[in-house]
Formats: C-alpha cells, sequence, structure tokens
C-alpha cells in the first residue's frame, strides 16, 4: 500500500467553480515545490486539459463505470508512488449521477472538498456545508473553499460560519479576469488559450491570500492488479489526428496503443498535414465545425482517407471524427462545408445539446465503454452496426457505423474498459 495526501474537489452543483478552485490548487501547491497528481471525474476532454496544463502532469480519468474500479484503483496507487499531493475534480454535484463524485470518494477512502460559490449568501455558506458533509453516512467531508467571494471580510464571514469539523481550505475572489473562458461544450481548450499559464498563475496568486498551507492527512492506497496489455500492435502505424479540430483524447487511450506496441503518428489536418504512412487511422473527436473552411479545403486529405478506407486498412472516427467523415457538415448559422465522403450523410449543429450521457457498445471485437457529448444532429445513409446502451437507462444509445474496417460512431470509447477489444479495432 501507499500513502499521499489526496482530496475530491466536489461542489453542490456544476457551475461553482470546481475547475478553477482545482487547478489554482494544484498550480499553487507545485510552486510551492511539490508534485501535484492531477485526475478528473467521469468523461470530460476539456477539464483535464487544464488541470493537466495547472499541475505539470497528466490528468486522467477516474470513473467506476466507464474506467472500472480496478483501474481507477490502479491510476490512484501509481500516483501514489510519487505524489505529494493528489487531487481529483468531481463531475456535477457532488450527489448527482450515477455513479456520483460522492460514490467515487466513499468507495476510495477519498476526503472530499466541497467548493460552494458564496458570491450572495454570508452564514447559509456554513449551513450548506453542513448539509453537504452530512447528507450520507460514512462520506468524509475534509474542507470546505469558497468561490466569487466579494472580500476579504465576506471570505471571513464565509470561514466563521463553518463547524470545527470542517477545515477552511480557501478561496477565490469574483474577478472576472480570474474566469476560465467557455463554449459549447464547456471549458475552451486550453491549447487554444495564448495565456493559459498567465491565467492558472493568477488563480494561484489569488488562492494565496486565502489559503490554508498545511496540507490534507494522507490517504491509503491499496495494491492493485498490474494491468495487462496485449501486444497486439506490435509494428503497427496508426495515425491520430491531433489539433484544435481533433483535439479529444484520453491520455488513457494513447497509453494503452503505445503499450500494445503500436508507433504513433500524430498530424494536424486544419494546419494541412498530409496523412502519413500507416497501418491504421484515429479520427477523434473535437470541434470540426469550429474548423469547416479549413477542412473543406483538404481534398488531399479526403482522397487519402477514402483510399485508405477502400484498402480494408482500419479506421476509427469518434464524435466530430464522424462529422468529418461524413459528405457534409454545417454550422450553428447553416452554413454547410463538404467533409471527407467517408460515410453518405451530413450533419448540422444545434443550438442545444442532441446527446449527452454514458454508453456501452457490444462490438464484434468485444464490449467498449465511454460516453457521449454533442450538439450536432446527423443523418447517416448507412445501416448501423449496433447501438449503444445508456447504463443510467438515459434517452442516448447512440449508432455505431461500420463500412469495410472503417468504424464511426458519436461515443468516445475509453480504450482501456477492454484492451483487446479497443486494439482490435486498429488491428492491420
Amino acid at each position: 500500500m501507499r500513502h499521499c495526501p489526496a482530496l475530491l474537489v466536489s461542489a453542490p452543483a456544476s457551475g461553482q467553480g470546481k475547475t478553477s478552485v482545482t487547478s489554482a490548487l494544484a498550480r499553487w501547491h507545485a510552486q510551492q515545490g511539490r508534485r501535484v497528481r492531477v485526475f478528473k471525474t467521469g468523461p470530460d476532454f476539456l477539464d483535464p486539459m487544464v488541470l493537466a496544463r495547472a499541475a505539470g502532469t497528466p490528468a486522467y480519468q477516474l470513473d467506476l463505470w466507464m474506467c472500472g474500479e480496478a483501474d481507477v484503483r490502479r491510476r490512484l496507487f501509481d500516483a501514489a508512488a510519487d505524489a505529494d499531493l493528489i487531487l481529483v475534480e468531481g463531475v456535477m454535484g457532488l450527489f448527482d449521477g450515477a455513479p456520483s463524485s460522492a460514490d467515487l470518494a466513499q468507495q476510495l477512502g477519498l476526503p472530499v472538498l466541497a467548493v460552494i460559490d458564496g458570491s450572495a449568501m454570508a452564514q447559509t455558506f456554513g449551513a450548506l456545508a453542513c448539509g453537504l458533509a452530512t447528507y450520507r453516512e460514512g462520506l468524509s467531508m475534509y474542507g470546505v473553499a469558497a468561490n466569487r467571494i466579494g472580500s476579504a471580510y465576506h471570505a471571513q464571514l464565509l470561514r466563521d460560519s463553518l463547524p470545527s469539523s470542517l477545515h477552511w481550505l480557501g478561496a477565490l475572489p469574483r474577478e472576472e479576469q480570474l474566469a476560465l473562458p467557455e463554449r459549447h461544450l464547456g471549458l475552451i481548450a486550453a491549447t487554444e488559450l495564448a495565456d493559459i499559464d498567465a491565467r492558472l498563475d493568477a488563480l494561484a496568486a489569488a488562492w494565496a491570500q486565502h489559503a490554508a498551507t498545511a496540507l490534507p492527512p494522507p490517504v491509503t492506497f491499496e495494491a492493485a492488479g498490474a494491468e495487462s496489455i496485449p501486444p497486439l500492435l506490435q509494428g503497427t502505424r496508426i495515425a491520430v489526428a491531433r489539433d484544435d479540430a481533433f483535439c479529444f483524447i484520453y491520455p488513457a487511450n494513447l497509453d494503452l496503443l503505445r503499450g500494445a506496441g503500436a508507433e504513433l503518428r500524430f498530424f494536424s489536418p486544419v494546419a494541412g498535414d498530409a496523412l502519413p504512412d500507416c497501418d491504421a487511422v484515429w479520427l477523434p473527436g473535437g470541434y470540426p465545425e469550429l474548423h469547416l473552411q479549413a477542412l473543406s479545403q483538404r481534398h488531399d486529405l479526403h482522397a487519402a482517407l477514402r483510399a485508405h478506407r477502400d484498402a480494408g486498412k482500419p479506421m476509427l472516427a469518434e464524435c466530430g471524427g464522424l462529422l468529418f467523415a461524413l459528405d457534409a457538415l454545417a454550422d450553428k448559422q447553416g452554413h454547410s462545408a463538404g467533409m471527407a465522403g467517408l460515410m453518405r450523410g451530413h450533419a448540422t449543429m444545434q443550438p442545444r445539446l442532441a446527446a449527452l450521457g454514458l454508453q456501452g457498445t457490444a462490438l464484434p471485437e468485444g464490449e467498449l465503454r465511454g460516453h457521449t457529448f454533442h450538439y450536432a444532429q446527423a443523418s447517416v445513409d448507412v445501416q448501423p452496426l449496433a447501438h449503444a446502451f445508456n447504463p443510467n437507462q438515459g434517452p442516448c444509445k447512440e449508432a455505431v457505423y461500420r463500412d469495410r474496417r472503417l468504424t464511426a460512431s458519436f461515443v468516445h470509447f475509453y480504450f482501456p474498459s477492454n484492451a483487446p477489444a479497443a486494439l482490435r479495432l486498429f488491428l492491420p
């Protein structure tokens, strides 16, 4: 077993400031010379990009259903080997969803830090904190942080409202320049923000004004069984689209492909890169709708991808990759542009969310788990190979399409949920 201070950062609801506080904590402790490891509860691509930049270490997902308990325990155990602090950002409100952040905290023994937006309250702050702390028996609530405080006096009022059983960890002020910018899928990707480090340094500096200096007590992490990765892809060259249009990539997925022996060759469709010499292609999700002109003009890449498909070589297109694989894509303003034409169909971006939820899919290669989250409405003139299921009986049950070795879906797969199945998608 290993021991390391750790906190699960949660809140009463979405929009309270979990990512800002977790990022401020990570950057502030890193500036003190501590090695910080960061994780994100549940399926998410955007928050982990910011957390990874704040801590200077990769951010991985922890989800009891999508990843599996063994995967979650193994990643925390490995992190505890060399970390001085482990931070896990929760998802939605503390008790929201199935599995919830509270489920993860309780099952793994992680103490909870509750982030509460204190902008419109004083002593009621303490009542809300007490409610979160006592709502579920067996949950360990370590402390509380305030977001969007108006002044040092306001912070003191909030701090004084807490019972002695809850630690005050710090606060962030209500200042527009500290807010992390957002768009329709959440935060703007950290790679798109030229001033991301300045923003994170500002968050850390603001946090330092009210921060508790002591680390939380160590958490014991039990050893988990070693991950077994079959070397199915030894010598396989996989071309991976990676740029601002194709940026939704779980680090664990890349680790798995490399661990299986694959050579990853990254290329940027937006920048004009040619398709690398490869045995398989992965078109991840992202924001193709924000780069319609650049992607529509890549006739050379379109032709190369179609030739790859026609040769019966493996290809995976996920969400944004699926949109790029269609004949055409239109943005929310109705501006349409031609895409790669790998599958007959077209899609249009909607002003409202079209799908959200965990997804499990039974493929010929085996069952893979993941999630869906998009604003696009697609009409695909291909008979689905399969439909995903939602473990929470939600309405989203995405179709999975296949043409020769091309597999396409709105589902973002978490490859380690079934390593052999994921690797077979890329097997030449």
